[in-house]
């Protein structure tokens, strides 16, 4: 069978993996931080993204004794949020943290865009690899890959699958998914996964594609199942769940990956004091532990 591997964008790699580097401090009258630090999130709370957000956040105010707030700027393909931080002061008190949807992907989905994917940011580094997962509603008579193609090409017009967002990570894998599988399946786009994770659950959407840390809660509660996950492996906190490769499709493999950056001219001294708190609250066992065990 044809290999099916997509690989969701790259955002300068060599830059994002090199953590706390050492940058000369520029000669500012107060030492960063000394105001509150806001984190913009382009989807909305409970994503994968948010979660990420939100431990990075707890860990820097505990290391810089300032506070750190997560602003959730869901839609638009993450313009919304992208706006916010490129028009806020490049003084490293806004950065964003986005995922290949919006630092790589959209890149290839528009003509024009109000930013430049590389040259408007500062790299501060990747957060995490986020795996995806092929969900459906509790009540949808499907167990398996094989399963959903049959009763899709039996009654296509009863399925439909929602995601995060127009052009998302989500949105792509569910087209890769459904042309490796041979069938059409319309896709239905929300802003965020709380909205298109409430429409699962509540039997208005059968099918979605999202985070495996959105849908951990939920599969544990009984109240969605778990198809087939998106990734090259099984998700550590699903190890029952076969890949959609296993599923007989070999070589499919999708997911997404999260980074922070902030916007490009923020001083030498702020980049480097973020980089270095990314670095250690990825290093910190509890918050490593809790970042794997959430999805």
């Amino acid at each position: 069978m044809q290999q099916r591997r997509f690989i969701l964008g790259t955002f300068g790699a060599a830059a994002l993996i090199t953590l706390g580097a050492a940058l000369a401090p520029a000669a500012h009258a107060q030492s960063f931080p000394s105001k509150t630090i806001k984190f913009v999130v382009p989807f909305g709370p409970g994503s994968g993204t948010d979660t990420s957000a939100r431990y990075f956040a707890r860990k820097l105010q505990d290391l810089t004794g300032q506070a750190v707030v997560v602003e959730n700027k869901p839609g638009a393909n993450g313009f919304i949020a992208v706006k916010q931080v490129l028009t806020a002061p490049a003084d490293g008190y806004t950065v964003f943290i986005g995922s290949n949807s919006t630092l790589a992907v959209n890149a290839a989905l528009f003509k024009e865009l109000p930013y430049d994917p590389v040259k408007s940011y500062e790299p501060i580094g990747m957060v995490a690899r986020v795996p995806l997962i092929l969900l459906a509603h509790k009540d949808v008579p499907v167990a398996n890959l094989k399963q959903l193609t049959a009763a899709v090409q039996a009654t296509p017009d009863k399925y439909v699958y929602g995601s995060f967002g127009n052009g998302t990570t989500g949105h792509f894998a569910g087209e890769l998914m459904w042309s490796a599988l041979g069938i059409k399946v319309t896709h239905i786009p929300y802003k965020g996964s709380a909205p298109a994770m409430n429409d699962l659950i509540g039997g208005q959407i059968p099918l979605s594609v999202d985070t495996v840390a959105a849908a951990l809660p939920q599969l544990k509660g009984g109240k969605i199942k778990a198809i087939a996950v998106t990734g090259a492996t099984r998700a550590t906190q699903l190890p029952d769940v076969p890949t959609v490769a296993e599923g007989g499709y070999a070589g499919f493999s999708a997911d997404s990956w999260l980074a922070i950056v902030a916007p490009r001219g923020t001083p030498a001294e702020a980049k480097t004091k973020l980089q270095k708190a990314l670095s250690e609250t990825l290093a910190d066992p509890e918050v490593r532990s809790k970042l794997v065990a959430s999805g």
